[in-house]
């Protein structure tokens, strides 16, 4: 595109766009990756346009980006809406423009997928082969139907253990919500706390001990970072300096090692299906419909916002939204021939 090139420039003393558009992100809490995904997409729709200031573009230029997306990158539909949704951003959060209605747009095609959904036999063949603080994890998006980094974003003072409860808080969408601790995970999740707690001990001898807070939080407690109950209930093994602060932080667990883990143990237990640490929660609310729960316990528990999403797995267990099933099922002729077909035919010496 022969777009020139723009004159805007920086007023003094004023941040940068894409800083303000940082700043704009971690003071509404939004999560570090989302940062990361919106600050690119920004970028990438700058680029386009000939690096144009986005205040001299508006609707036609955002309707030309997500086009060129869909068209000529051939991005999925999730790619696309995440692009849409941080120019959104852009305008309306950062730069108080009302964009009005992007017209136009050539959208993304969403194909309608079922999710991988591993049998309880499967589940238990790879949970075997896990160990330690993956096993724990994975018991827990198994048990508890958690995402990945609902558990790994665990902190001590979320679990409730005379409840038997796992308070989440700020999961996707930014809701809390209060789901079960399987009794199962109970004794060896106290062992590993105990772990974890003379680690955090010798961390404050060494000076350190310090757990990264929500900047909010942050500001109002200055030394609840040092508190047990604030502390990852996975932590990882190394410190790392905060870029924004200075401070040491011990920040939790890493998402890949589950995934890299659960990838391995798949492989070695031979299942051919795609597993991922995402397909225990799939499996978890396969397997509580097949046990014949209402699925509106199951929707409060994975903390799904319509119940239609929830609906998904009833397609999983081959049945309509009603719990029907094919009439050949429990048939008195199943697994017997029907007539007329070529094995049911008379063989003749």
């Amino acid at each position: 595109m022969n777009t020139p090139k723009s004159s805007h420039r920086v007023e003094p003393g004023k941040p940068r766009l894409l800083d303000q558009v940082r700043e704009t992100i971690r003071v509404k809490h939004y999560s570090p990756k989302t940062e990361d995904a919106y600050i690119g997409w920004i970028r990438r729709f700058i680029i386009f346009q000939g690096k144009r200031h986005p205040t001299e573009m508006g609707a036609e230029q955002v309707a030309q980006f997500l086009s060129h997306l869909a068209l000529d990158r051939n991005v999925a539909a999730s790619t696309q809406n995440q692009a849409f949704n941080a120019l959104i951003f852009l305008y309306q959060q950062v730069l108080h423009i009302d964009l009005g209605e992007i017209a136009g747009t050539v959208r993304a095609k969403k194909p309608k997928r079922l999710p991988v959904v591993l049998t309880r036999e499967e589940v238990d063949s790879i949970l075997t082969l896990l160990e330690g603080d993956v096993w724990l994890v994975c018991s827990l998006l198994y048990g508890a139907g958690l995402r990945l980094f609902e558990a790994l974003q665990l902190r001590v003072k979320d679990i409730d253990f005379s409840r038997s409860e796992l308070l989440l808080r700020d999961g996707k969408g930014q809701k809390d919500r209060v789901t079960m601790l399987p009794v199962k995970v109970q004794v060896p999740l106290r062992e590993h706390l105990e772990m974890v707690r003379r680690q955090h001990r010798w961390d404050l001898d060494c000076g350190l001990g310090r757990a990264p807070l929500p900047a909010a939080l942050a500001r109002k407690y200055p030394n609840a970072d040092r508190e047990w109950g604030w502390q990852w209930v996975f932590p990882a093994a190394t410190h790392y300096t905060d870029r924004q602060t200075g401070v040491q932080h011990r920040f939790h667990l890493h998402e890949t090692v589950v995934q890299k883990a659960v990838r391995e143990a798949a492989r070695k237990a031979d299942i051919r299906k795609h597993a991922t640490p995402h397909v225990f929660r799939h499996s978890f609310a396969t397997h509580l419909l097949q046990d014949n729960y209402d699925i509106r316990t199951v929707q409060e528990l994975l903390g799904h916002k319509d119940v239609s999403t929830t609906m998904i797995y009833t397609h999983v267990l081959n049945r309509g939204g009603r719990g029907v099933r094919s009439p050949w099922i429990g048939h008195e002729r199943a697994g017997r021939p029907m007539p007329g077909t070529l094995w049911s035919l008379p063989v003749h010496n």
